[in-house]
């Protein structure tokens, strides 16, 4: 029997069930007033469809908890429709489809560690690390530096095929550090 929850334990991060889908809280607000009950904001993320939704629950307003499990595997390659994991444990492979995973797959570079997670048997999706270290594949090298007040950045293309802007400095072939939540160039490795 899955735990039951009072809306107003729900914290960011919290996964719970709600008329059938799955979400994560990604932020709550309580509001009490002297004439009304108790409101619970929710802004949630919907882990089927990755849409963000908000929804309103009152006070004594239950819905029912849910565990994640986490495996971390292994990115082996990637095809035309699908990219291919495997448990590097057991060495299961699975496979998921490109449309669930197309923003992921823009920093993952072969034998990249990632971790999977599932709900029971339903494959959710994958979970990349804050940032990640790629090899940029081509850039210009004999650019110049002309505006160095306001940090000059020239195109560049990682080895994933991903195209960022980078500072004057890097070179092709130099490993630079992306952030995976807005795809920016952090630092050089």
């Amino acid at each position: 029997m899955a735990d039951i929850i009072d809306c107003g334990d729900l914290t960011p991060g919290k996964v719970f069930l709600d008329k059938g889908e799955l979400y994560s809280v990604v932020d709550i607000a309580h509001n009490k007033t002297a004439m009304a009950k108790m409101k619970h904001k929710i802004k949630a993320k919907n882990l089927r469809s990755g849409a963000i939704v908000e929804m309103m629950k009152f006070g004594g307003d239950k819905v029912e908890g849910a565990f994640l499990d986490k495996v971390t595997m292994q990115f082996l390659y990637a095809d035309d429709d699908f990219g291919y994991f495997m448990n590097k444990e057991t060495f299961d492979q699975i496979e998921l489809p490109h449309d669930r995973i197309k923003w992921e797959l823009q920093f993952l570079a072969p034998e990249a560690d990632v971790t999977i997670t599932y709900f029971g048997h339903e494959l959710l999706g994958i979970q990349l690390p804050a940032k990640v270290t790629l090899t940029v594949a081509e850039t210009d090298d004999n650019a110049v530096a002309g505006d160095t007040v306001n940090r000059a950045m020239k195109d560049a293309i990682l080895e994933t095929g991903f195209k960022i802007r980078v500072p004057m400095f890097v070179k092709t072939g130099q490993k630079v550090i992306i952030r995976t939540d807005t795809g920016e160039y952090d630092s050089r490795e």
